[in-house]
């Protein structure tokens, strides 16, 4: 069952005449393009909201345990040992 809410909006003058003009233009109605509009901003800032950073674990067995308390000099020394 579709059920519809009756509400009132306002917007400017310019943006609503453009809105009607378009919505006779394509042989539809003003509550169509609000719809479609609403929608597409809505579809939008729900895509935006979704990201995820994908897991990018390494499958290893965690930080040597040498290296424990080794600050991140070191451990960049280590890293890059044997590299020009």
């Amino acid at each position: 069952m579709v059920t519809h809410m009756k509400t009132t909006i306002e917007i400017a003058d310019a943006l609503g005449e453009a809105a009607r003009k378009t919505a006779e233009r394509e042989g539809t109605t003003l509550r169509a393009l609000v719809e479609e509009g609403l929608r597409r901003v809505l579809d939008d800032r729900l895509r935006t909201r979704r990201f995820r950073l994908r897991e990018a674990s390494y499958k290893g067995r965690g930080l040597n345990p040498a290296l424990a308390d080794a600050g991140w000099e070191r451990i960049r020394e280590l890293a890059y040992e044997g590299r020009s």
